[in-house]
C-alpha cells in the first residue's frame, strides 16, 4: 500500500538559498562555510563545495545553513542541470537556485525521497515557468510524492539502491585521487622540470642544465625542443550527428558523444551518450585508441570553449558501439601516441588558466572555439624521448585504472537506473529480490546490456 501526499506535508524546510554580495570581500575571503551552486548538482552525495563564505556573510545576509542529508534540488540551469537532486553530506549554503529540503524523518526516509525524486526529473522540469523557464520553491512544495504506507518500507526500498549508488561514489572517489595524482605528476615533471635524471633524482632541483627559449619565455631543460601545437598533430576527423533511427543508407551504428559527455567520459558526471546511426561511409570518423575530443562550441560566459577528453584502448571497452563525437566537438589525431599525456594536461592546464575565453568567435550567439588560429600560434615544450617513455608508461597505468572503474560505474548505474522506476512502481518489491526472485533478470538484464548485437 502506498499514499500520495506533497513535499511540504513531510518536510521541516523547503526553501531557497542565496548569493551575499560580490562587493563585499569580507564575506567570500577566507571562507570556511561551503557554499552550494547548482552546476554541482546531479551527482549522488555532495561533502564539499567550490567555494566557501565567511561567518560573517551568515550572520549578516538571509543565509541559511542546511544541515547533513537535506535534499537540494536545481530550480535553475541551462541544459541538464535544472531539475537534478543531489544528498547534502555535510553542513552547507546554497544558492538562490537550490530549493532544499529537510525532510522530517518522523514521516519520510530522506533516501526514499531522494530516489523517488530522481524518477521525477521529467516531471519536475515541466513545473518550470517564466521568461528564463526556471522552477520555484513553491511549486516544488506542492510538487506530489508517493510514500509506501510505512518507514521501514520506505527504507528497505532504499538499502536496495544505497550500494549501488555507495559503490559509484567511492569510485569517483578513487578516480579524483588517481587524476590528482596525474596531474601533479605532470606539473612536477613539466612544469617544475624536476623530472628523474639519470641517477633518478629531481632534474632541476639537482641542477640540470636549463637553457632560455625566447618562444616560452623561460628556462626549459637543455635539449628539449619548443613546437607550435598544431606541429603535434597529424590528422583531423570530422564529427557526426547521423540519425536517431536506422533511416536508409544510415545503417552503422555508434555511440556519439557529445560536448555534455566529455566530463562524464573523463570521469567527473555519469555518462550517457546517445546512439546514433551513420552512414557506412563515415566510418573514418570513428574514433580510435589515442584520438582526442576537443569541445569547439557551446561554452557560457563563465566556461570557455575547449573541454578536452581522449580515448584509450580501455575507454572503448566500455562501449558496446564504436565511438564518434557530434559536429561541436573536434577529434584530432596525435603524431607520436606516447605524446598523449603531455598534449591532455599541457591542454587541460591551458583551459583551467582561461586561456581560451581569448580565442573564443561567436556564429549565432555561440561561441566557438579559434581552434586553427590557436594550435598555429601556442608553442609547447617536447621532452626527450626517455622522458616521454617513462611518463607516458605511468599514466597508463593511472588511466586502465581509472577505466576500470569507470566501466564498473556504468554497469552499477546502468542496475541503478533498471530498478529505480520498478521499485518505485511496485513492479518489483524488496521481497523479490532478498527472495532472488528478481536476481535472474538482473543478471540476464546486465549480460544482455554488455553482449553487441549480433
Amino acid at each position: 500500500m502506498s499514499k500520495n501526499c506533497q513535499l511540504k506535508d513531510i518536510s521541516k524546510i523547503i526553501s531557497s538559498g542565496v548569493t551575499p554580495s560580490r562587493q563585499n570581500n569580507e564575506y567570500w575571503e577566507n571562507g570556511t562555510i561551503p557554499w552550494l551552486k547548482t552546476e554541482q548538482l546531479g551527482s549522488f552525495e555532495i561533502y564539499e563545495t567550490t567555494e566557501k563564505v565567511t561567518e560573517l556573510a551568515l550572520k549578516e545576509t538571509s543565509l541559511k545553513k542546511y544541515p547533513i542529508n537535506t535534499l537540494s534540488i536545481a530550480m535553475y540551469g541551462e541544459g541538464k542541470t535544472r531539475g537534478n537532486v543531489s544528498i547534502l553530506k555535510s553542513e552547507m549554503t546554497t544558492n538562490q537556485a537550490c530549493c532544499n529540503i529537510v525532510v522530517d524523518e518522523q514521516k519520510a526516509n530522506y533516501r526514499y525521497v531522494y530516489y523517488f525524486l530522481k524518477t521525477q526529473y521529467s516531471q519536475l522540469r515541466r513545473l518550470s515557468s517564466g521568461i528564463r523557464n526556471n522552477l520555484n520553491s513553491n511549486d516544488i512544495k506542492e510538487f506530489e510524492i508517493r510514500l509506501p504506507d510505512s518507514l521501514e518500507k520506505q527504507k528497505q526500498i532504499a538499502s536496495v539502491l544505497f550500494p549501488l549508488d555507495s559503490k559509484i561514489e567511492i569510485n569517483n572517489r578513487i578516480n579524483v585521487e588517481l587524476e590528482a595524482m596525474a596531474k601533479t605528476l605532470y606539473d612536477y615533471w613539466f612544469v617544475q622540470f624536476d623530472f628523474p635524471d639519470k641517477n633518478g633524482k629531481p632534474y632541476k632541483t639537482n641542477g640540470g642544465k636549463m637553457v632560455w627559449n625566447v618562444e616560452l619565455k623561460r628556462e626549459i631543460p637543455e635539449g628539449w625542443e619548443v613546437v607550435k601545437m598544431a606541429d603535434w598533430i597529424v590528422a583531423y576527423k570530422s564529427g557526426d550527428w547521423g540519425k536517431e533511427e536506422l533511416e536508409g543508407n544510415f545503417t552503422k551504428k555508434v555511440t556519439c558523444i557529445r560536448g555534455a559527455d566529455i566530463n562524464g567520459l573523463n570521469g567527473l558526471a555519469e555518462l550517457k551518450p546517445p546512439v546514433r546511426y551513420i552512414l557506412e561511409k563515415n566510418s573514418s570518423k570513428i574514433l580510435n585508441s589515442h584520438d582526442l575530443i576537443i569541445e569547439i562550441s557551446g561554452g557560457s560566459p563563465v566556461q570557455s570553449t575547449g573541454r578536452i577528453a581522449f580515448i584509450t584502448d580501455a575507454t572503448i571497452r566500455r562501449f558496446e558501439n564504436p565511438l564518434i563525437c557530434s559536429n561541436f566537438c573536434k577529434p584530432i589525431s596525435i603524431k607520436n601516441k606516447k605524446l598523449l599525456y603531455n598534449f591532455v594536461y599541457y591542454w587541460k592546464s591551458l583551459y583551467d588558466a582561461g586561456i581560451f575565453f581569448g580565442y573564443e568567435g561567436k556564429t549565432s550567439g555561440i561561441k566557438n572555439l579559434l581552434f586553427d588560429s590557436f594550435v598555429n600560434s601556442y608553442y609547447t615544450v617536447v621532452p626527450d624521448d626517455k622522458i616521454v617513455d617513462q611518463f607516458y608508461d605511468i599514466m597508463e597505468n593511472i588511466q586502465e585504472k581509472k577505466q576500470t572503474t569507470l566501466a564498473e560505474n556504468q554497469q552499477l548505474a546502468s542496475l541503478r537506473d533498471w530498478l529505480l522506476p520498478m521499485l518505485m512502481n511496485g513492479q518489483v518489491t524488496v521481497s523479490d529480490i532478498a527472495d532472488n526472485k528478481a536476481s535472474y533478470e538482473i543478471e540476464e538484464e546486465i549480460r544482455l546490456a554488455a553482449e553487441p548485437e549480433k
